[in-house]
């Protein structure tokens, strides 16, 4: 492989572009605005639901699909050919899957899938001279990665979200992961601490604080004049993200505010149950389910409506969350994860207990109550976003972590620690 003088990253994931995963796309955006020069790779192709935007679809046609490229024969063929040609890390490569597999014959058969995955994207990434391969996510993909930089030579590093990856992860083997990343970026303090308590501590230097962001010159520009009783849900329709307990708190609420409306956006495996609870609560008529919707239709939604609410079970630092406060209006959230990390309690939105529906609904009412308290809580959130999740300074540190430039630095971004420049040990 040729020198470059410029770093060319590759960024890795199990689905790209999709809806639920913007904040990726927005990433990489930003990154190229710094200079860096990224390429996409995913390893499925994805719908054309999930390219509902310009970003998306120019995204879709540009990126390079591990499963679909492996399917041809030819390639294929030529893929695993280039690996038998370095033996050395060939034999690697096997030995490293056998090793991090998960119990039971299905699991050593997806690892085989996954080392003859990593074989094509490494052909791929050395053909374009790669020089460093960044993935989202821990689980499949990050696998992918971890043998793609083995069989190839080429570092790679992930990002570390959560919280799915914490109920498994010596499945995923985190620890391994880790060890042999240049650098993990953590999302969160929470998602940093776990990747502690399941890594060595030897490792510990390389778990970097870099928060997902959003373009905030995108969001709030309308200034809120009025704050009424339009509450907004945007997610994944899954179990996990707690919409029935919404469904349940709105019809609560209406008793008390007859008025309120709901907007609940995204889609997935429960929206039919959801939408028949709507109608068995008797709600049906003040609740909208739009499906999925592209990065700019959300930003409309988001400034037509009054507050955010996300009572999910489970989350990292959800962008949504980040989205809203971005545009001025209060979240209620479920205290899982970081998202403490972002909303202040009592002064950029409400925190519940997550399944609790009592607190939820009385949450609720507040807001309904008092415009006054929505509109301080709106600037306050706007505040935090601005300060501490803008993707702009996110990729500023991120890419200097992707150019080798962050050693010796705390864990966060050197423009929220006066004394960066100490030694990471000494922060520890």
């Amino acid at each position: 492989m040729k020198s470059l003088a410029k770093p060319r990253i590759a960024y890795l994931t199990g689905e790209f572009p999709k809806v639920s995963h913007t904040f990726i796309l927005r990433e990489i955006e930003a990154l190229r605005l710094q200079g860096l020069e990224v390429q996409t790779c995913s390893i499925r192709r994805t719908g054309t639901e999930h390219h509902r935007g310009a970003s998306e679809r120019a995204a879709a046609d540009t990126t390079f699909y591990v499963l679909q490229t492996a399917r041809n024969p030819l390639r294929l063929l030529g893929a695993v050919l280039a690996g038998l040609a370095r033996p050395g890390r060939f034999l690697e490569g096997i030995g490293l899957a056998w090793r991090t597999r998960p119990p039971g014959l299905r699991a050593a058969f997806y690892q085989l899938v996954y080392l003859i995955e990593a074989l094509v994207l490494s052909r791929h990434l050395r053909d374009q001279n790669v020089t460093h391969l960044h993935n989202h996510f821990a689980n499949s993909s990050c696998s992918v990665a971890m043998l793609t930089s083995v069989v190839s030579g080429i570092p790679f590093s992930f990002t570390m979200h959560g919280p799915s990856i914490f109920f498994e992860p010596r499945v995923w083997r985190i620890d391994e992961k880790i060890a042999r990343a240049r650098f993990v970026s953590c999302i969160s303090h929470f998602c940093r601490s776990q990747g502690m308590l399941f890594s060595d501590p030897s490792h510990w230097h390389k778990l970097r604080i870099v928060h997902c962001g959003v373009t905030t010159a995108n969001y709030g520009n309308a200034l809120e004049t009025e704050y009424g009783k339009h509450a907004i849900f945007v997610g994944r329709l899954d179990p996990i993200k707690g919409v029935p307990l919404l469904l349940e708190a709105f019809a609560a609420a209406r008793s008390r505010h007859s008025d309120a409306r709901l907007t609940v956006v995204g889609d997935g495996i429960a929206r039919s149950s959801l939408e028949a609870q709507a109608r068995e609560l008797g709600i049906a008529s003040k609740v909208t389910f739009t499906g999925y919707r592209s990065q700019e239709e959300v930003s409309e939604l988001l400034e037509e409506a009054d507050m955010l609410i996300l009572p999910s079970f489970a989350e990292g630092v959800p962008v949504v969350l980040m989205e809203a406060m971005a545009t001025r209006i209060p979240v209620i959230a479920s205290q899982v994860g970081g998202v403490a990390e972002l909303v202040e309690e009592g002064k950029s939105g409400f925190l519940i207990p997550a399944g609790d529906v009592d607190t939820l609904t009385a949450r609720m009412v507040s807001l309904f109550d008092d415009p006054e308290l929505c509109r301080a809580f709106g600037e306050t959130g706007r505040a935090k976003v601005l300060e501490d999740f803008d993707i702009d300074k996110e990729a500023t540190w991120l890419a200097a972590l992707l150019k080798g430039e962050g050693e010796g630095l705390r864990p966060n971004k050197p423009s929220s620690q006066p004394q960066a420049q100490l030694a990471t040990g000494d922060a520890l």
